[in-house]
């Protein structure tokens, strides 16, 4: 179940130093479509650093960052993965100028993914319908169940 890639700048490297590969969201909470999309990157023997903006909850984001940051740790944690996470700043925006020597890459969702959502699984919590259980593996659930109900 890939993601298709779409390269904006950077030609892929060797990895031949380690380098990472990054990704920044909010995770709220962190889902199968997150997860599934990092571990394609883990798939191919490159590692991740998972970058959590730091963002005050609310409506939208009703987990803390360091909420954020202990789901993710759990599930790497179980699976044994090559990942860092750490807490960014909250951001304005991503920006590269031309030969950064990295690659800049979009990946769009398959169709079997691209239903997955933050918004939905926050909803389903609400409406306390169970859902949201398909979406978030069940590492997490437990403190999903905690933090969130």
């Amino acid at each position: 179940m890939n993601w298709e890639r779409k390269n904006y700048g950077g030609d892929p490297t060797t990895n031949e130093s380690k380098k990472y590969a990054i990704f920044i969201g909010r995770f709220q909470p962190p889902h199968i479509g997150h997860l599934e999309l990092i571990n394609q990157k883990l798939k191919d023997k490159i590692p991740v650093l998972i970058m959590v903006r730091d963002i005050e909850p609310d409506e939208k984001n009703p987990l803390t960052t360091e909420q954020t940051i202990s789901l993710l740790e759990k599930y790497y944690n179980k699976i044994n993965a090559d990942v860092k996470i750490m807490s960014i700043p909250d951001i304005e925006s991503v920006n590269f100028g031309r030969g950064v020597g990295y690659e800049i890459n979009e990946f769009v969702p398959p169709k079997d993914i691209g239903g997955i959502s933050a918004t939905g699984i926050r909803n389903s919590i609400k409406n306390g319908d169970g859902y949201w259980k398909k979406m978030i593996d069940e590492s997490m659930q437990e403190d999903i169940i905690k933090y969130l109900i």
